[in-house]
C-alpha cells in the first residue's frame, strides 16, 4: 500500500510538535482491525493534545484524535469483517495508540462497535466522543433514579460539544434543561434554546453563593467545567439528585462540604468515557443512536473541515471560541 495521511503528534526537545505527515500502515500501532477512516471529530481532549496544554500523550510520535468512524479493510477479530462500518471512541487512541486522525486506523477488536442502526459514518462522529459522553452520562444518571418529573436539570460548558448534545438530548426526553453558558452573546442563547433549552443562564451573573447548602436548584446536573462551578451544583442540587461530572475545563479542583451528600443525599457521578466495558459501551451506542438521538444533530455540526485544515482549529478549543461540533473528512 502507499503512503497516507495522518496527523502526528511528536515530541521535540521538549516542545510539542503536531503535523500532517504521510505514513505506512508499519507505522500504525498493532492490532486486530484495520479501518479505513471516513470521518474523525474534534474534542477538547484532542486540542489538548495538539496543543501541548495537557499531557494527554504516553509515548510519542502518535496519531492525533480519539475518534473515527470508517469502514473495516482487513480483521483477524471475528466479530467483524471487510466491508463492515464501525465507530470507535476513546479506548487509548491518541494516548497510548495511534488515534483517528488519519486516513487509515489500526485498533483492537474489543474497541470497535458496529455502527449502530440509525446512524451513519458522518453522523457517529457529530456525536463522536462528546455524543458518547453525554449519553454515557444520562444513562448512568437514569439509573441513579434521575426522571424528567422530578425538576430542572443544569448543563454547564452548554455550548460546547458534550453540553450542547447534552442539552439536545435531555429536551428530546422531555426534561426541563437549563443551559449555562459562558458566551453572553444574544446568538449563543437562541442557538441553545433552538436546541432545547428552556432557560440559558451566564455563568459570570450566576451569584454562586458560600454556604455549605444554597437553594435546592436541580434535580440532577452535567458538568463540564469542574472548579467552583461543580461546588456550586453540589450546593444547589436538590434531595437525591445527581450530578455528572465530565470534565475540567475551569479547574480539576473541588473544594466543597461533605454537607450536600449527607444532608440531601446528593450523589456525583465521576464520568469515564474511555475506558467503558464492552457491554456498557454497545447500551450507550444504541440509546445514542435511539431515544437519546439529538434531534438537532445537523445543527449541533459547526465545521467540517479536512486534514489539511486541522492544524489550525485547535487553539479556539483551548481559547473557549469553539460552539458545537467540529467533524474532520478523511477521504
Amino acid at each position: 500500500m502507499t503512503s497516507f495521511k495522518a496527523f502526528r503528534i511528536h515530541s521535540e526537545d521538549g516542545a510539542i510538535i503536531p503535523r500532517l505527515e504521510n505514513i505506512h500502515l508499519d507505522d500504525l500501532s498493532d492490532g486486530d482491525v484495520l479501518i479505513r477512516g471516513s470521518y474523525s471529530s474534534i474534542n477538547y481532549k484532542d486540542a489538548l493534545a495538539a496543543t501541548g496544554t495537557g499531557k494527554i500523550q504516553r509515548r510519542f510520535p502518535l496519531v492525533g484524535g480519539v475518534d473515527v468512524a470508517g469502514t473495516v479493510v482487513e480483521s483477524t477479530d471475528d466479530r467483524f469483517a471487510a466491508g463492515d462500518e464501525v465507530v470507535v471512541t476513546g479506548c487509548g487512541l491518541s494516548e497510548t495508540h495511534d488515534g483517528g486522525f488519519a486516513q487509515y486506523v489500526r485498533v483492537k477488536g474489543d474497541w470497535v462497535n458496529a455502527l449502530p442502526e440509525g446512524l451513519d459514518l458522518r453522523s457517529a462522529m457529530a456525536l463522536g466522543t462528546a455524543g458518547f459522553t453525554a449519553g454515557l452520562a444520562i444513562h448512568r444518571m437514569e439509573h441513579n433514579a434521575m426522571s424528567p418529573d422530578q425538576g430542572p436539570v443544569a448543563v454547564t460548558g452548554a455550548t460546547g460539544g458534550v453540553g450542547s448534545i447534552a442539552v439536545d438530548m435531555l429536551g428530546g426526553l422531555g426534561y426541563a434543561v437549563t443551559a449555562i453558558t459562558g458566551k453572553s452573546e444574544p446568538a449563543a442563547g437562541d442557538w441553545l434554546r433552538q436546541l432545547g433549552a428552556k432557560e440559558v443562564w451566564i455563568r459570570d451573573e450566576i451569584d454562586m453563593g458560600h454556604r455549605p447548602l444554597e437553594k435546592a436548584l436541580w434535580a440532577g446536573a452535567i458538568d463540564n467545567l469542574g472548579g467552583d462551578t461543580l461546588a456550586w451544583l453540589t450546593r444547589t442540587t436538590g434531595h437525591y439528585g445527581c450530578i455528572a461530572s465530565i470534565g475540567l475545563a475551569a479547574s480539576p479542583e473541588l473544594k466543597t462540604t461533605v454537607m450536600p451528600f449527607i444532608l440531601r443525599g446528593v450523589s456525583v457521578l465521576g464520568i469515564n468515557s474511555v475506558f467503558v466495558p464492552p457491554d456498557l459501551r454497545q447500551q450507550v451506542w444504541h440509546r445514542v443512536a435511539t431515544d437519546l438521538k439529538p434531534a438537532h444533530l445537523q445543527q449541533l455540526v459547526t465545521r467540517e473541515v479536512t486534514l489539511d485544515e486541522l492544524a489550525e482549529c485547535f487553539q479556539a478549543y483551548i481559547d473557549a471560541r469553539v460552539t458545537g461540533r467540529t467533524i474532520v473528512r478523511l477521504d
